[in-house]
């Protein structure tokens, strides 16, 4: 990887804002890093090579950086989170129920025999693309508060159920090393929370806003950094280590604005946007043209997600906050990953579920300009 490719790949993620500049069209940032991405990568031209080390790499700390300040941007110390969260506990678990019986008709239909895998995708919900998403069209209202619950639900819960539907023969070690990224994740919070109540996070913050020495950043990159080692120490993947910290600096209740200045702005000015253009550059949909049936299952699981994050209508979301909810990312990129790596997944299968992933974003993009338009909009202070 060399300078001019970096240069590529910024100028690249400018595309993003420029697709979202026009307002009347609501569409988020990250729709034009993938599709910068896609169009330079294998299914385009072939200039960028996800698989490079480097640049992997960098798209590791840009995956990690962006699950942090999804979770993050989760009010967890609302109240009127709170009082949205048995709502959103509900519909996770209602998609769940529903993912199951889809999953394993698909897996019927198209003989595959991966039932419980294609359940935890179509049960999953993509808090990195999500929430952005929520973000830049700055959606609110009762809805939105209680979809973000229920995105966080699914996704913690699908990546700790991934490796038992994709590889059941590691499923233990998965759910161990879940749980110690979960316990470290706590103990950062308990720190922070000490740190916050005893003052003496506040007179740090003086001295360093005093001296610029960015002491905040440092700090939190040093505790993301560690979480991702040790993620990656017990084979568990980086979302779970970024977002559960987000919750955690969130809990603590650390003012955002502080934040915004020093880790907000090397993510979302950097490595937020290289990371989308990496996901973009790792899908290679012309190996679907390889095996067509393929192509069906793609569309049948990404029609899927829809199906049953929209049949949540039934328990009064509205239609387009459930068809936002569908969008999954993280989840069937790990699946393709580990299965093509493990071979447990047919040749064209992964492309397949990574179409159907780019069908749910393609879902979600729709749905959050249908929201906006709807009026689920909070003006930013």
């Amino acid at each position: 990887m060399s300078f001019a490719t970096l240069a590529l790949i910024a100028g690249i993620a400018v595309l993003g804002p420029l697709l979202a500049l026009p307002r009347r069209w609501n569409l988020p940032v990250v729709l034009g890093e993938l599709i910068g991405g896609i169009l330079l990568g294998p299914t385009g031209v072939d200039v960028l090579h996800a698989h490079n080390g480097t640049f992997s790499f960098l798209a590791d700390i840009g995956f990690a950086l962006v699950m942090f300040v999804a979770g993050s941007h989760v009010p967890v110390r609302e109240a009127r989170l709170r009082a949205a969260l048995p709502a959103g506990l509900l519909r996770a678990v209602g998609v769940g129920v529903a993912a199951v019986a889809v999953g394993l008709l698909l897996a019927w239909l198209f003989g595959t025999g991966h039932g419980p895998l294609y359940a935890v995708l179509l049960a999953s919900s993509s808090a990195a693309l999500i929430l952005p998403i929520v973000d830049s069209l700055h959606l609110g209202g009762t809805p939105i508060l209680q979809l973000l619950p229920q995105i966080a639900v699914a996704d913690a819960a699908c990546i700790v159920a991934l490796p038992l539907a994709v590889d059941p023969r590691h499923a233990g070690r998965a759910a161990l090393g879940a749980l110690a990224v979960l316990g470290a994740a706590a103990v950062a919070y308990l720190v922070l929370w000490y740190l916050e109540r005893s003052g003496l996070r506040d007179r740090v913050h003086k001295v360093s806003e005093d001296r610029r020495f960015a002491l905040e950043l440092r700090i939190n990159l040093v505790i993301l950094f560690a979480l991702a080692a040790l993620a990656m120490l017990v084979h568990v993947s980086l979302m779970l280590a970024g977002f559960a910290y987000g919750l955690a600096v969130a809990a603590v209740g650390e003012p955002r604005r502080r934040l915004a200045r020093q880790l907000f702005a090397i993510t979302e000015g950097f490595f937020g946007p290289l990371f989308f253009v990496w996901l973009g550059a790792s899908l290679d949909l012309r190996e679907l043209g390889r095996h067509p049936i393929l192509i069906g299952l793609g569309l049948a699981l990404g029609a899927g997600a829809v199906v049953t994050h929209a049949a949540m209508r039934l328990t009064g979301q509205p239609l387009p906050v459930g068809g936002l909810a569908a969008a999954q990312l993280g989840v069937p990129v790990a699946a393709a990953t580990i299965g093509a790596q493990t071979g447990l997944l047919r040749p064209g299968e992964p492309a397949a579920l990574l179409l159907g992933a780019l069908l749910t974003v393609g879902v979600a993009v729709l749905c959050g300009s249908l929201s906006a338009r709807a009026g689920l909009v909070e003006v930013p202070p």
